[in-house]
């Protein structure tokens, strides 16, 4: 199992977080998240880039990398 850390930007508010926990959560492979304002921790079989495109497609303001 791997993990994966991303620098997070655009997150502002406890909602924000709670929005991309739960898109993390749903990408194919992921087995738990951890995550802050600023940063995620992603333990699972996935790739990057998909945890990556996960974020962006929850909110156009928030990015990862």
């Amino acid at each position: 199992m791997a993990q994966i850390n991303l620098t997070l930007q655009g997150l502002s508010t406890a909602d924000d977080i709670n929005r991309v926990t739960t898109a993390l959560m749903m990408v194919d492979g992921v087995d738990s998240v951890d995550i802050g304002r600023d940063w995620a921790e992603v333990e699972g079989r996935v790739r990057r880039e998909a945890l990556v495109a996960a974020v962006k497609a929850t909110d156009s303001r928030f990015s990862a990398r």
